[in-house]
Protein backbone atom coordinates (compact mmCIF):
# COMPACT_ATOMS: atom_id res chain seq x y z
CA UNK A 1 0.00 0.00 0.00
CA UNK A 2 1.48 3.50 -1.32
CA UNK A 3 0.65 6.66 0.68
CA UNK A 4 0.28 9.80 -0.65
CA UNK A 5 -0.35 13.56 0.46
CA UNK A 6 -2.53 16.23 -0.83
CA UNK A 7 -0.54 19.01 -0.77
CA UNK A 8 2.64 17.43 -2.24
CA UNK A 9 3.45 17.57 -6.03
CA UNK A 10 1.43 20.61 -6.16
CA UNK A 11 2.85 21.78 -9.69
CA UNK A 12 4.14 25.57 -10.03
CA UNK A 13 2.25 28.38 -10.83
CA UNK A 14 1.77 27.88 -14.54
CA UNK A 15 -0.90 30.35 -15.08
CA UNK A 16 -3.54 27.06 -15.60
CA UNK A 17 -5.61 25.53 -12.87
CA UNK A 18 -4.78 21.99 -12.18
CA UNK A 19 -7.63 19.40 -11.82
CA UNK A 20 -5.61 15.88 -10.97
CA UNK A 21 -7.76 12.44 -10.61
CA UNK A 22 -7.06 10.49 -8.19
CA UNK A 23 -9.15 7.90 -7.92
CA UNK A 24 -12.04 6.58 -10.48
CA UNK A 25 -14.50 4.05 -9.71
CA UNK A 26 -17.56 3.41 -12.10
CA UNK A 27 -20.08 6.70 -12.23
CA UNK A 28 -17.16 8.43 -8.96
CA UNK A 29 -14.36 10.30 -9.52
CA UNK A 30 -11.94 12.14 -6.84
CA UNK A 31 -10.07 14.89 -7.90
CA UNK A 32 -7.70 17.54 -6.65
CA UNK A 33 -7.67 20.80 -7.95
CA UNK A 34 -5.25 23.56 -7.73
CA UNK A 35 -6.20 26.99 -8.44
CA UNK A 36 -4.04 30.65 -7.66
CA UNK A 37 -6.19 33.72 -8.57
CA UNK A 38 -8.09 31.92 -11.03
CA UNK A 39 -11.58 32.49 -11.85
CA UNK A 40 -14.71 31.27 -14.21
CA UNK A 41 -14.56 33.20 -17.70
CA UNK A 42 -16.79 35.89 -17.96
CA UNK A 43 -20.48 35.13 -18.64
CA UNK A 44 -19.26 31.25 -18.22
CA UNK A 45 -21.34 29.04 -15.77
CA UNK A 46 -20.84 25.36 -15.30
CA UNK A 47 -23.54 22.98 -16.02
CA UNK A 48 -22.56 19.96 -14.98
CA UNK A 49 -24.21 16.08 -15.55
CA UNK A 50 -23.02 14.71 -12.25
CA UNK A 51 -23.48 15.38 -8.24
CA UNK A 52 -20.07 17.19 -7.03
CA UNK A 53 -18.78 17.37 -3.34
CA UNK A 54 -16.35 19.48 -2.94
CA UNK A 55 -14.57 21.05 -0.18
CA UNK A 56 -11.78 23.79 0.28
CA UNK A 57 -8.31 22.51 2.07
CA UNK A 58 -6.34 25.05 1.67
CA UNK A 59 -6.70 29.01 0.52
CA UNK A 60 -10.01 31.04 -0.04
CA UNK A 61 -12.49 31.44 -3.44
CA UNK A 62 -16.08 32.52 -3.61
CA UNK A 63 -18.12 30.25 -5.50
CA UNK A 64 -21.41 32.20 -7.10
CA UNK A 65 -24.61 30.35 -7.98
CA UNK A 66 -26.84 31.20 -10.89
CA UNK A 67 -29.93 33.45 -8.79
CA UNK A 68 -27.71 34.39 -6.07
CA UNK A 69 -26.26 37.95 -5.81
CA UNK A 70 -23.25 37.51 -4.07
CA UNK A 71 -20.44 34.49 -3.98
CA UNK A 72 -20.69 31.67 -1.18
CA UNK A 73 -17.03 32.50 0.48
CA UNK A 74 -15.37 29.00 1.13
CA UNK A 75 -12.36 28.81 3.69
CA UNK A 76 -10.53 25.77 4.34
CA UNK A 77 -12.56 22.77 5.92
CA UNK A 78 -15.64 24.33 4.19
CA UNK A 79 -17.39 21.90 1.73
CA UNK A 80 -20.49 22.02 -0.46
CA UNK A 81 -22.46 19.26 -2.27
CA UNK A 82 -23.60 20.70 -5.82
CA UNK A 83 -26.34 18.96 -7.56
CA UNK A 84 -26.05 18.03 -11.11
CA UNK A 85 -27.01 20.82 -13.58
CA UNK A 86 -27.28 23.45 -10.78
CA UNK A 87 -25.18 26.15 -12.61
CA UNK A 88 -22.10 27.55 -10.76
CA UNK A 89 -18.98 29.36 -11.16
CA UNK A 90 -15.95 30.83 -9.74
CA UNK A 91 -15.67 34.05 -9.07
CA UNK A 92 -12.52 33.98 -7.72
CA UNK A 93 -9.54 32.26 -6.00
CA UNK A 94 -6.99 33.33 -3.74
CA UNK A 95 -4.43 35.02 -5.56
CA UNK A 96 -1.73 34.98 -3.26
CA UNK A 97 -1.57 31.15 -2.48
CA UNK A 98 -2.76 28.10 -3.79
CA UNK A 99 -6.60 26.93 -3.50
CA UNK A 100 -6.40 23.44 -2.93
CA UNK A 101 -9.85 21.75 -3.35
CA UNK A 102 -10.91 18.07 -3.03
CA UNK A 103 -14.12 17.45 -5.60
CA UNK A 104 -15.88 13.97 -5.43
CA UNK A 105 -18.31 13.66 -8.52
CA UNK A 106 -20.68 11.26 -8.58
Amino acid sequence: MRTSNIFSGIPATTGEESTEKIIRSGTAAIERIISRGHSSPPGFWYDQDDNEWVILLKGRAGLLFQGDREPTILTPGDYVNIPAHLKHRIEWTDPAEETVWLAIRY
